[in-house]
């Protein structure tokens, strides 16, 4: 068989290619034509046999692979001490790999016969071919606390971090993890109450000085009693599930659907595939299937209800649903079954829906992708691993993106210009930097697939006259618009009155303002003027987008709201048990409130635990002079949003100079009523750091320029005792704004 590449070069191009493993890609990648195709589908025949590759419907996968995470069992530790493990859930025909199992300070010791969900990594190691970090033992559920710990004479006592809680937890001789007096610390319960009735605790993380950035988000989550514990008994249900099979479920293992997330993305809840079809496309979307795994009026579900959503900070993430779920059975990584329901979807060459299908299906990821290397390898950079998905599999995404961008264009959805912070921290929890995160078009076609597919999902439970929760956003109000208006006409722009509003008028307001020294300012106005997005059974619309009809389907593992319309379409279908329950509909109002509730608090706990974090980064810098624009005007004060790290300011407004100043809530400025100075959202500033606070997060700064002009100043720290005596106040001033709605509420 010349020409034909070896057993041991066949392997090896079907590892490092899994998006393409059909015969005719291996055919392909060797230039192998004729009648030698038929040689090498011996080969493949015989390593089959061998039970070095697995079969698949859409081509062969390595049989000796294990997903991202997996469920293994401790092995008793060999002759050097070595602790090994074996995987629970293999599924080759050949033995199971061994698994080297890698242990960090304050891991728990682990013997023979223990279960634990570990975090793999394919090595090439003599004696074994994985190595495993422990994310946590199964069935094993201490109940962690956070506290500041006071080292005593034998042992110490954690003291709680928690506002109105004033419980301790003693800590015994040998268990403090060498923390020392004043640190934060996490701990686990170590027992029953000791002599003088505390309970017991072992330290199992040191966290350093609670004022550090690696403190800052377990603080957020305490003070925000955001839910960061599972019960047992909801763990003990997601360590029981299994993983669901292929019965009653259309195969959609032939599609080579991929996903593609964040480089740092632990959990995989959407795929994509675009086919061309004519003159349009075929855009599949297929989404975990949670529903089948949190089942109504469990103890998974009661829990994923309470906490609502996942919550998101720098360095670390508050799951919805425990790691068995969140990181395994539902997350849909490369070359491994997992069960999904998925969304066919037709689209014409303007990018309109023509028609959509809903199944409940079983599929498999080609590969697990990131959007910095998918927009590389469209931009003829890719690496190995996209470089065989380009032309197949990537361009068609693109392709239809196109068509999207052109409905969205005449849809006029809001178009806001908000660039993303993204603060990044060192392996010890210090921000090294501090940057806006690049949006790519590799972001921009998966938002556009999964807003299309969120509108199937309202038009087909509309459809088919089921209950759901919409995702709502109502215009803005009248007062706010007067705001907004005010806004533009005192930058020289015109926001139309008398008619009803439209996103299409609002861009045009934005479009005005592009490149001009007031473009930052009518983006955070128009920000600003908008109402907060909610949940609700009654359909209002979603201004923002400019839909009449929309729901959230497409993230069900961090989102309670999708799981709710996935298990309105598998009732809708009859395609299951699992789908809305009676109670599910008589409180969908209660839960859309409930859900609406948690998004808020986690959005506060992101948004404190960042300013913390910028606080920290910023606090080696007093003194520095830095540049930036008022964000904000109150009566104690002006706001600045600082240029390099877009982080927030005060310039407390008794530092403003030695005259009063008037605060006009309406046209959001402060005028001095000596000099006529305004100051006003949007004006250029440069400023002094004055104060860093990270247990806060405040910035005190004080005004140097505005507008470069030289401003008179007044010490923020010069108004303890002996200081200027002057007070000085913002006093209000009614606007022409807030004179016509007196006059309206008179009549």
């Amino acid at each position: 068989m010349s020409n034909i590449p070896s057993k041991e070069e066949i392997l090896q191009w079907i590892s490092d290619h899994p998006g393409l493993s059909a015969k005719r890609d291996i055919a392909k990648a060797f230039g192998i034509k004729g009648d030698r195709r038929i040689d090498l589908k011996q080969v493949l025949r015989e390593l089959e046999a061998e039970g070095k590759l697995a079969r698949k419907r859409s081509g062969y996968r390595d049989a000796d692979k294990l997903p991202p995470v997996a469920v293994l069992e401790v092995m008793a530790p060999d002759a050097s001490g070595d602790l090994f493990a074996r995987p629970l859930e293999w599924q080759g025909e050949g033995r199971p790999p061994r698994v080297l199992m890698l242990t960090r300070d304050g891991d728990p010791a682990l013997g023979a016969g223990d279960r634990i969900l570990g975090r793999m990594t394919e090595v090439m190691g003599e004696d074994h071919e994985y190595t495993a970090r422990m994310i946590r033992r199964i069935g094993v559920n201490p109940l962690r606390i956070v506290g500041v710990f006071r080292k005593g004479s034998e042992g110490g006592r954690i003291m709680p971090i928690d506002k109105g809680q004033d419980k301790q937890w003693v800590v015994g001789p040998g268990q403090d993890g060498g923390a020392r007096d004043g640190e934060l610390v996490e701990a686990e319960q170590a027992g029953p109450k000791g002599r003088l009735g505390l309970p017991k605790a072992r330290i199992v993380t040191r966290l350093g000085d609670p004022t550090a950035p690696r403190a800052v988000s377990l603080i957020a989550i305490h003070q925000h009693a955001i839910p960061d514990h599972f019960p047992d008994a909801v763990i003990a249900e997601a360590d029981a599930a299994v993983p669901a099979g292929p019965k009653g479920r259309e195969d959609l293992r032939d599609l080579p659907l991929v996903t593609i997330d964040p480089v740092d993305a632990r959990d995989r809840d959407d795929a994509v595939l675009v086919q061309t079809e004519g003159d349009g496309f075929v855009i599949w979307v297929a989404i975990a299937d949670v529903a089948h795994y949190v089942t109504p009026g469990s103890e998974l579900d009661r829990e994923a209800r309470k906490r609502g959503n996942s919550t998101y900070f720098p360095d670390r993430v508050v799951p919805m649903l425990p790691d068995r779920l969140s990181g395994d059975l539902c997350s849909l990584h490369e070359q491994v079954d997992r069960a999904c329901l998925a969304v066919r979807m037709v689209i014409d060459a303007q990018g309109n829906k023509v028609s959509h299908r809903f199944v409940r299906g079983v599929m498999r990821s080609v590969a697990s992708l990131n959007y910095e290397e998918v927009q590389a390898g469209i931009d003829g950079q890719p690496n190995e691993k996209v470089a065989p998905l380009v032309e197949g599999i990537l361009r068609p995404l693109y392709g239809a993106y196109e068509a999207l961008k052109r409905a969205r264009d005449a849809r006029q959805p809001l178009d806001l210009d908000l660039p993303e912070r993204q603060i990044v921290l060192d392996d010890a929890g210090q921000v090294t930097s501090v940057r806006f995160k690049d949006r790519l078009d590799a972001h921009r076609l998966i938002e556009e697939f999964m807003v299309l597919a969120n509108v199937a999902a309202a038009e087909e439970l509309i459809r088919l006259k089921t209950p759901l929760l919409f995702r709502v956003h109502e215009e803005p109000s009248p007062d706010k618009l007067d705001a907004l208006r005010e806004v533009a006409q005192a930058s020289g722009l015109v926001l139309a009155k008398g008619q009803v509003l439209k996103t299409s008028h609002l861009n045009r307001l934005l479009a005005q303002a592009e490149g001009t020294p007031n473009d930052e300012l009518i983006n955070m106005a128009t920000l600003r003027s908008m109402t907060q997005a909610y949940y609700a059974p009654e359909n209002f619309g979603h201004f923002g987008l400019a839909l009449r009809h929309y729901a959230h389907f497409t993230s069900p593992i961090r989102r309670y709201s999708d799981l709710i319309v996935h298990r309105a379409l598998i009732a809708a279908h009859g395609w299951g048990k699992d789908g809305l329950s009676p109670w599910d509909i008589e409180n969908l109002a209660e839960t859309g409130q409930q859900i609406s509730d948690t998004e808020r608090r986690s959005m506060m706990a992101e948004r404190d635990t960042t300013d913390r974090y910028l606080a920290a980064f910023m606090a080696d810098r007093v003194g520095a002079e830095l540049h930036g624009r008022i964000s904000g005007i109150a009566r104690f004060g002006v706001f600045v949003k600082l240029d390099e790290t877009g982080a927030d300011a005060l310039i407390p407004i008794r530092t403003l100079g030695a005259e009063f100043f008037h605060h006009d809530p309406e046209t959001q400025t402060l005028m001095g009523a000596d000099s006529g100075t305004v100051i006003g959202l949007g004006q250029r500033v440069t400023v002094k750091l004055v104060e860093a606070t990270p247990v806060t997060g405040g910035l005190l700064v004080e005004l140097i320029t505005l507008d470069d002009r030289i401003m008179p100043r007044v010490s923020v720290r010069g108004h303890g005792r002996g200081g200027p005596r002057r007070k000085l106040v913002a006093h209000k001033k009614k606007s022409a704004a807030t004179k016509r709605k007196v006059e309206r509420k008179r009549r």
